[in-house]
């Protein structure tokens, strides 16, 4: 063996590559990737099909509605025409407490109103042996030259669901239509002479709103009851309805009341006395009205509200 032989490596330091362990990958980091990035995806999926879901809603209750306000404003035109002021001679034969009330929330020479656009935000109880209360909002077109409404509300639901209701009396015809993001209805009814009678009763205690509406003028007829109660009658078509109303100290109205009108229970009508009471009245265009409202069922049992709301905005269509 030469000077200048190398020893053997055999007894040399183990390499650096001795001590890596080659293609390790953890399986559960990379298992939670990938449950991470489906469950991005899915959340995607979910959010855009409830998107397009909610346009197609929201376009077709749009559409619905809109043929509802189209026929409510064909059917305004008036069969005579009437005045277009209000004219305090023709209180002369109205009790004292309904003339105490119109001399309180009209003035002198008050234009009758022909239409009216409001907006209501509230709460709606959907519960039957306890109360469930759940916020809306509503929008409102009112039509008096021929009595008609249209109420178009969103009704959000435990669980942020929206549900879309439209109430309306048109033509002569009522209906009451709810329906799951404006998608998928939920057996309204339509057509039948108990829920024109329903809604036309709606329409005389909603006219606290519209007051000249209840004038006599305007086809209103009214009957003393006792000193602070009255009835008013009015008819459309084949359609009359009287309702009662109890009128404060300070003359305006407080409480309406009917025992003509039905609630829808599990798909059929099922007569029941209802009533709205009335508070915080304030001027709009010349006339006092009152800007909250609470309506309820009074069967023997007890009296069980439904719908509590307030004002938020009127508009007033009338002669200038």
């Amino acid at each position: 063996m030469t000077l200048d032989t190398k020893p053997p490596q055999e007894d040399a330091a183990p390499a650096l590559r001795n001590f890596v362990v080659p293609s390790y990958a953890p399986l559960r980091p990379k298992r939670l990737v990938v449950v991470l990035k489906w469950a991005k995806i899915v959340v995607f999926t979910l959010f855009a099909v409830a998107l397009v879901l909610g346009l197609w809603g929201h376009s077709r209750w749009t559409h619905a509605t809109n043929a509802r306000l189209a026929a409510l404003e064909a059917a305004t035109a008036p069969a005579k025409a009437r005045p277009e002021r209000y004219d305090e001679a023709e209180l002369a034969s109205l009790p004292p407490v309904v003339r105490r009330y119109f001399s309180k929330v009209l003035n002198p020479n008050q234009p009758i109103v022909r239409g009216l656009y409001m907006e209501q935000t509230g709460s709606m109880n959907r519960g039957t042996l306890t109360e469930q209360w759940e916020p809306f909002t509503a929008r409102q077109r009112v039509a008096t030259q021929r009595p008609g409404f249209v109420w178009d509300a969103s009704i959000v639901m435990a669980g942020g669901i929206t549900v879309r209701v439209v109430d309306a009396y048109v033509a002569g015809v009522g209906s009451l239509q709810p329906s799951v993001i404006g998608l998928f209805d939920m057996g309204g009814i339509e057509g039948t002479g108990e829920i024109a009678r329903g809604e036309l009763i709606r329409y005389v205690a909603e006219a606290v709103w519209y007051p000249t509406a209840l004038l006599p003028s305007q086809g209103a007829q009214w009957k003393p009851v006792d000193a602070q109660t009255a009835d008013a009658t009015l008819t459309d078509g084949t359609i009359t309805v009287t309702l009662r109303f109890v009128f404060s100290a300070d003359g305006l109205v407080e409480r309406i009341s009917s025992t003509e009108r039905s609630a829808l229970v599990d798909g059929a009508m099922v007569p029941t006395p209802w009533d709205v009471r009335l508070a915080k009245y304030e001027a709009h265009s010349g006339m006092l009205v009152p800007q909250v409202a609470e309506v309820a069922w009074t069967p023997p049992t007890g009296r069980m509200p439904y719908w509590r709301g307030k004002v938020e905005r009127l508009d007033y269509d009338m002669p200038r």
